[in-house]
């Protein structure tokens, strides 16, 4: 069995900001974090998680996004220190959020500082958006990730993905499909047409055409804050698409304790089963416990834990 852990949203700790910094969006972003985020997200709740993880020693760790706040410099960097301690580029795979991508910032100062992180197999550090879809092989499983984040005028969390990031991205599912492998999507944005008009992807309409036509066997995304599942009909059947909490949630906040998720993937005769094991924070935040169990193509769903 092959087991991926997934985690999204970890918004690490905003840095105080000079004046000079805080123009257009990033005022308002920067001063929403101290009168309300920075009691939603906690370091110390991250850190939880991230022992759990470490300590259930999966194959690989995926990261859907919003790393940082509002694209200050110095989150980067700290950002990138950050991802040191979670695992080498090889063993991490990160996909940006919206708040990676909160105003225009040049890659080099920005993302570009995590480009190993974000490449495919066989290609030097990422050094523009131009990068997406990005491919990871990892044993039976293709990791595919996806970039929904674009500067947004103030008060919108949408995201894009565009015509031709969906285009190549239905090529390489296409030709993922026929070697075999397990096919696993990563992006930020939920791509369900459900979404609020204010925090939807845009062409969500678009990318579930694509996902009809070409399948995959999961897609995992962040940016809601909620453990949760939907489905996109694929070529195939239903194709799981599954949302995690804020790995940095504090207990008391709305979005419940911090959770992520052990995803473990096995082969089987008619496909691959795949098993959502749901850890989350400890209510006294000593280490992580389980909240709940999904299996798909092997046996009927379990819910998901409140």
């Amino acid at each position: 069995m092959f087991t991926l852990a997934h985690l999204s949203d970890p918004h690490l700790p905003m840095p105080q900001a000079r004046a000079v910094d805080l123009v257009g969006k990033r005022a308002t972003g920067y001063f929403n974090w101290w009168r309300n985020r920075v009691q939603l997200h906690r370091p110390e709740a991250l850190a939880g998680i991230v022992a759990d993880i470490k300590a259930q020693k999966p194959d690989h760790i995926a990261l859907t996004g919003d790393l940082v706040n509002i694209s200050l410099p110095d989150e980067f960097a700290r950002a990138s220190r950050w991802l040191a301690t979670l695992g080498t580029p090889d063993r991490v795979t990160v996909i940006p959020g919206n708040h990676d991508v909160y105003v225009a910032t040049q890659w080099r100062e920005s993302l570009g500082q995590w480009g190993a992180y974000i490449a495919g197999d066989g290609q030097p550090p990422a050094a523009d958006f131009k990068v997406f879809p990005t491919l990871r092989r990892r044993g039976p499983v293709a990791l595919v990730g996806l970039n929904s984040g674009v500067p947004k005028p103030p008060l919108l969390a949408t995201g894009t993905l565009g015509e031709a990031q969906i285009a190549a991205a239905e090529k390489l599912l296409a030709e993922l499909g026929r070697e075999g492998l397990c096919r696993v999507v990563l992006i930020h944005h939920p791509p369900l047409t459900t979404e609020s008009r204010f925090k939807r992807l845009t062409d969500a309409t678009a990318f579930q055409a694509m996902i009809r036509r070409v399948g995959c066997e999961i897609v995992l995304h962040g940016h809601n804050h909620r453990s949760e599942v939907a489905r996109i009909m694929g070529p195939q059947g239903a194709i799981p698409v599954v949302g995690v909490t804020s790995a940095s949630a504090a207990p008391e906040s709305k979005y419940g304790r911090a959770r992520y998720h052990l995803i473990g993937i096995e082969r089987e005769t008619a496909g691959w089963r795949i098993t959502l094991d749901i850890r989350a924070l400890k209510a006294d935040g000593t280490g992580c416990e389980p909240d709940g169990r999904i299996v798909f193509n092997g046996g009927a769903p379990s819910a998901l834990a409140a």
